[in-house]
């Protein structure tokens, strides 16, 4: 989740403090940096990573910076302050929430080393969905490969469902049987219990609610192109372009206004929390205590659950209920080159190692993500490692293709930030509230996309 913060390079300078020679991890020394979210023990456990890496290419000596951040936004405010200071790394770690941005200003496109190197790589795309690939091209280049993915789907605890006497909710559930399955669990429970958990922020908000009624806060349109890479890899996928384009906002679209509505009933109703009540970090331990009825998350919540103690058997994943679709929303993460590099044919060896089964398997040994290869995904949460429905994590991607990104234009912290400001106020009104809500919404996505 990004911040609140512009993202303007020459907004860097004066936003944020500026790096010294002495604060640049690495400056001065011979080798490739790349620049990872996260603590230095972060980058310790990478070692292992890094080892793979330099036993096929003893020649390329690398360099792990670890930069910490609250959240993406923090991280790349902290990139943008080493390109400010004339110190950028090689190659970057970057999500969803950051893609637009550094194919817009500072990362280098990916299309001459993917056609160079195809069969090589072929067995990659061959093994991942390609919605994951699009989601990482801007206007017709590919900047990133994904290493790393979640949809947001429904986790439910199997107590408070069976409680109520309920089975698993079909895969096909509409948004009436949600809340029927809602009001159920809370008539079932006792003592404080919610059925549906959920916070205020981007990546599994307000968004999968959008998105199964076929509709976002931003225009989503499909920049041309890209049939360099479709034609090679994705034959079948004649209807795919150049990337995903969110240039205008789109908050008072009837079908927008309608999700709010939904939302809007369903915490009037008490079947919701308030989203503006608690946060991520509470979640997993209000749902592991049976607090929680159901909840959106993504594969990466496996791990923390298992942490927690709650056992496998104690909850399971479902997709997103139908609205006018069941389009779902994920967020990614991958290696971006940045343009300033001078070792962009060492920076495309680490980024081809992220990507290998090797390497997969390295960065990923426990279930805290989804993988982009489907036959990693599968080895990740079978075998008793995840829920009994785990197959749930991949086929979001293979039964609803038009699934995508979260809406994440070059200026997604602001429209964010606006997101954010507006989504509280706008569904704990009453019903005629939403509206009012939405135009205020609308006036600062607006704003917001204009923001360079």
């Amino acid at each position: 989740m990004l911040g609140l913060i512009g993202l303007g390079v020459a907004g860097a300078v004066v936003s944020w403090p500026r790096l010294t020679g002495r604060d640049i991890p690495g400056r001065g020394q011979d080798a490739l940096t790349v620049a990872i979210m996260g603590t230095a023990q972060d980058a310790a456990s990478r070692q292992e990573f890094v080892e793979g890496f330099q036993a096929l290419h003893p020649d390329i000596p690398v360099r792990l910076v670890a930069i910490q951040g609250q959240d993406w936004s923090n991280y790349f405010a902290k990139i943008l302050t080493m390109v400010a200071a004339g110190t950028p790394p090689d190659v970057v770690s970057v999500a969803t929430e950051g893609t637009q941005l550094f194919a817009s200003r500072m990362a280098y496109p990916l299309d001459e080393f993917v056609q160079r190197d195809k069969e090589e790589v072929r067995n990659y795309f061959e093994d991942v969905a390609p919605a994951l690939v699009e989601a990482f091209m801007y206007k017709g280049s590919l900047f990133q490969l994904p290493e790393g993915w979640n949809a947001a789907n429904v986790y439910y605890n199997t107590t408070a469902l069976e409680r109520a006497g309920l089975s698993r909710p079909a895969d096909d559930w509409t948004v009436q049987d949600f809340f029927s399955v809602a009001r159920q669990m809370r008539e079932a429970a006792s003592g404080n219990f919610v059925p549906f958990f959920w916070n205020n922020r981007l990546w599994g908000g307000v968004v999968p609610w959008l998105y199964i009624n076929d509709t976002s806060i931003l225009t989503e349109e499909r920049a041309p192109g890209g049939t360099w890479l479709w034609d090679e890899f994705y034959p079948a996928e004649t209807w795919r372009g150049g990337g995903p384009l969110w240039e205008r906002a789109d908050a008072l679209n009837p079908r927008t206004i309608e999700s709010f509505e939904l939302l809007q009933e369903l915490v009037s109703e008490g079947l919701a929390a308030n989203p503006a009540q608690g946060g991520g970090n509470e979640l997993v331990a209000l749902f592991s205590t049976g607090a929680v009825g159901t909840t959106p998350a993504g594969g990466y919540w496996v791990e923390g659950l298992h942490q927690s103690g709650m056992a496998n058997e104690a909850y399971d994943v479902s997709y997103f209920p139908k609205m006018r679709s069941q389009r779902h929303q994920f967020g990614a993460a991958g290696y971006a080159i940045m343009e300033t590099s001078e070792r962009k044919d060492e920076a495309w060896e680490w980024i081809k190692y992220s990507i290998s089964v090797d390497g997969m398997r390295i960065a990923h040994p426990k279930p805290d993500s989804n993988l982009p290869r489907k036959s990693l995904n599968d080895e990740l949460y079978g075998a008793g490692k995840g829920p009994e429905h785990w197959e749930v994590f991949y086929d979001t991607l293979l039964k609803f293709p038009t699934t995508g990104p979260i809406p994440a234009p070059p200026q997604q912290a602001a429209v964010e930030s606006a997101l954010i400001k507006n989504v509280v106020g706008t569904i704990t009104s009453n019903p005629n509230g939403v509206v009012r809500g939405l135009e205020t919404m609308q006036r600062d996505l607006e704003l917001a996309l204009r923001e360079r």
